[in-house]
């Protein structure tokens, strides 16, 4: 991926894409820096969570069980 943050002083300008990218695909997008819809985001509150005990007292892990498939 190529991004470039350019202050143009002319109506043209020349984009050198790496040799990978040839016979691909590209998506070119020109905006101002500024331009565009700005949102502010909403904060999410804060939320905890209680952590339960479980006894495991005589559990053994089989790992070839957890493995199967």
């Amino acid at each position: 991926m190529i991004r470039a943050i350019i202050t143009p002083v002319d109506q043209t300008i020349t984009l050198d894409i790496p040799i990978d990218y040839i016979g691909k695909e590209v998506e070119v997008i020109a905006f101002a820096k500024n331009e565009g819809d700005v949102r502010e985001v909403k904060q999410r509150p804060n939320i905890s969570f209680t952590v339960l005990h479980v006894e495991n007292d005589g559990y053994k892990f089989n790992r070839d069980e957890a493995n199967e498939r």
